[in-house]
């Protein structure tokens, strides 16, 4: 390989510190001193107190800010997705490694906002760019390349500024959705975060969240990936949330244990260590909240509602609360925006009402500088989620993106996810300056200094971002070993530990007349029929061929090709619902179904006259009729249904003799519950919900069951002429007599 060519990972050099940091170059001089190395950042011979790893992260943050520029602090304000040289289509350039996308996209973008992008290094060395979001899904030895490659070619500018490369969480199983979890299987892999909070309550052992989070912290580590956006501290309080499935469940008292074992595990200890990953936790003030369901992604979610007095204190905050005790690194504030019209009165940590600014929560002064920086002690910085100085401004679409740029950071963002907007945020620096208001007026309920851009808060804001990168060690070496870092990634001790939580995940929902185990003893001779059903037929067709090469191969069942001649059914159910990003024609539907009608929502959010099909389950119809085939021989159903959504499980529970439950679970670790290999150890995170009555939604927007509050509380605030005797409304209850809420799994 000619020079010309050479990866940064094959011209990285060590310098290895007795008592200190490793450090790692490529282009910039070491200084020797004292018997110890330091990295020259800038090249001068002089050892500044930012090169100096004996001091303190905030010394050399502060050191460092005093020799920036403006420009260079503006690129730091931002971050955004990025793409790999590896993953461009044929014909669009690359960097002479390959490693890097040089491609310039005059309208890039996304969801979150469309703008110009330019190729990588333009972008490192011109726009000082240094926070890059990984949306791809590469192998470890192509991540330790690509980010050693970036930290090259940032290493050689002035100040030899670090890229922190970030991505949402990796680490568990599920669909790949852009701008949630698009990446899975090559760390090692847990169920979802509902699974993992199943697993933990079933078996009350929350050495699983030390576990799990030590295990993300050493991969990420190994691969130089350092920041994730994870987790959600939300409590999910409406079951037509999307984002459901992200979350650890309805109990703000769970979720909150949950992030007390999972931020020092993932964080190195008490704060952040310098071979930890930095935490930003999200959505603050919780996501929860949602109003019939709709997302903030789009403009009917825009609002947080919370109909019931004292809920947000109650159930939305808690976990937040532990996030800040155990020193999170950075908390990441929701698009919404609270909605004081449809909301009974709430309190902040003192006891006051609080302020019902109608702007979202990162625009919020009340929620994030009086509440979560003044009452709840944060200490970290706060994250922008993506698009909100863009395609989800909401309350502040009045102002250009320059205003609200300055605002944002005015109220304590630090940094901007889904924007580069340099230029922007460079003209609202520019108009405390130029006279720009004098000639303009400034826009109404404002004040010059909210929407123009200072040098206070702007070294407010790089000086803790680079604080972090101090202490993350991300400026002595940045660089990785692509073999140490699969040897980390393959260790089989934490995939060994992933399946068995997979395996503990696995709830039993129903069992009667002790259908399950279906060990040898109960298969052996009996022919059994099995199909998986998904979101549509191609996905089930694909699905049914893997299961029954399952069941054959691993389980050494005989198959049968019809329903009507097998003892036995297996069927695996994985509904889906709903476009993340936009909104349905009406209320995310919920229950299990194919075909069915359904109501149409006005621009108000409120049912219209109007209806539509929604179909969550393809051949859910079939359901009943395989069922009857097979009991009509005497046999018996059994079925696995996939929980990403709270479903109304009643279209597939009535037809069938035992339910497991999981939870972005893997199916063999499905099987190996419903075969008696391990143990039916899962508890439900959340509570499911009877029929479409218990989240009906009046001529004036109102739920019959109250959105802010978890499914296990919410018969309190329902009509007692929707409870049974047992004084519940709101849980689905079997034929058993079995009410599927929070908490509730058999044994066998």
């Amino acid at each position: 390989m000619s020079p010309a060519l050479a990866k940064a990972t094959d011209t990285v050099r060590y310098y290895r510190n007795a008592d200190g940091p490793v450090i790692g170059v490529t282009s910039k001089p070491v200084i020797e001193q004292d018997g110890l190395y330091f990295k020259d950042l800038d090249g001068s011979g002089e050892l500044d107190d930012y090169k100096d790893w004996r001091r303190s992260p905030a010394e050399r943050a502060a050191s460092l800010v005093a020799t920036l520029d403006v420009d260079d602090k503006i690129g730091m304000l931002f971050a955004n997705s990025w793409r790999m040289g590896q993953e461009l289509d044929e014909g669009e350039e690359r960097d002479a490694t390959g490693l890097l996308s040089e491609q310039i996209k005059e309208k890039d973008g996304s969801i979150f906002g469309i703008e110009k992008t330019w190729g990588t290094t333009y972008s490192l060395q011109t726009l000082k760019l240094r926070n890059l979001i990984l949306r791809a899904n590469p192998t470890t030895r192509e991540l330790v390349d690509w980010i050693n490659q970036l930290n090259a070619v940032a290493e050689a500018t002035e100040h030899g500024v670090p890229v922190q490369v970030l991505s949402n969480s990796r680490n568990e199983n599920g669909e790949a959705v852009f701008g949630m979890n698009e990446a899975q299987g090559v760390f090692a892999t847990w169920p979802g975060t509902l699974g993992i909070a199943a697993a933990t309550i079933g078996t009350g052992d929350f050495g699983i969240i030390d576990r799990f989070g030590d295990a993300i912290r050493r991969e990420w580590d190994a691969v130089g990936m350092k920041k994730g956006y994870m987790y959600m501290a939300d409590t999910m309080t409406d079951p037509r949330w999307q984002r459901s499935y992200g979350t650890f469940g309805e109990n703000p008292q769970l979720v909150s244990r949950i992030f007390e074992h999972l931020i020092p595990a993932v964080q190195g200890g008490d704060g952040l260590a310098r071979d930890g990953v930095a935490m930003t936790v999200k959505h603050f003030p919780g996501g929860g909240a949602r109003e019939n369901g709709f997302d903030p992604h789009y403009a009917e979610g825009q609002w947080n509602v919370y109909p019931t007095e004292g809920s947000l204190e109650k159930y939305h905050i808690p976990a937040f609360i532990t996030a800040v005790e155990k020193n999170a690194a950075s908390i990441m504030p929701y698009y919404a925006k609270p909605c004081k019209a449809k909301s009974a009165e709430q309190t902040d940590l003192e006891g006051n009402p609080i302020e019902w600014q109608a702007v979202g929560f990162a625009y919020n002064e009340f929620f994030i500088q009086r509440l979560l920086r003044g009452q709840m002690g944060f200490r970290g910085y706060i994250n922008s989620d993506s698009g909100i100085t863009h395609m989800m401004s909401w309350g502040v679409e009045d102002l250009d993106v320059p205003e609200r740029v300055a605002l944002a950071v005015n109220n304590g963002v630090d940094v901007i996810s889904g924007a580069f907007s340099v230029t922007e945020a460079r003209e609202a620096y520019d108009r405390a300056r130029n006279g720009y208001y004098d000639a303009h007026d400034v826009p109404a309920g404002y004040t010059r200094e909210q929407v123009t851009l200072g040098d206070d808060a702007l070294d407010r804001a790089v000086m803790r971002t680079l604080t972090e990168k101090f202490t993350l060690g991300l400026f002595d070496n940045p660089y990785r070993d692509p073999d140490a870092a699969e040897a980390v990634v393959g260790t089989p001790a934490d995939w060994d530990e992933a399946y068995a939580v997979h395996c503990d995940s696995v709830t039993l929902l129903k069992n009667t007349a002790r259908t399950l185990p279906l060990d040898p003893a109960a298969t052996e001779g009996r022919l059994v029929y099995a199909e998986a059903f998904g979101k549509d037929a191609e996905t089930g067709e694909k699905a049914t061929k893997s299961l029954r090469a399952m069941l054959a191969d691993e389980y050494g069942m005989t198959l049968a090709d019809d329903p009507a001649s097998a003892d036995i059914a297996i069927l695996f159910a994985d509904p889906r619902s709903g476009n993340y990003f936009s909104a349905t024609k009406g209320y995310l539907e919920i229950d299990i179904c194919e075909g069915k009608t359904v109501c149409d929502t006005d621009e108000d959010g409120r049912p219209a006259d109007t209806t539509h099909e929604e179909t969550t389950l393809a051949g859910a119809s079939r359901i009943a009729g395989i069922a009857a085939a097979v009991h009509a021989n005497g046999g018996r159903v059994v079925a696995s249904l996939n929980f990403s959504l709270a479903w109304m499980p009643g279209n597939i529970e009535r037809h069938v003799d035992a339910l497991v439950a999981g939870f972005d679970t893997y199916n063999k670790a499905c099987m190996d519950v419903i075969v008696g290999r391990h143990a039916a150890k899962g508890r439900l995170p959340i509570t499911l919900p009877k029929n479409d009555a218990v989240v009906a939604v009046d001529a004036d927007g109102v739920c019959a069951s109250p959105n802010d509050v978890p499914g296990y509380d919410k018969d309190r605030f329902m009509p007692d002429a929707m409870k049974d005797g047992n004084g519940k409304a709101y849980a689905y209850r079997d034929a058993a007599g079995h009410y599927y809420e929070y908490g509730f799994g058999l044994r066998y």
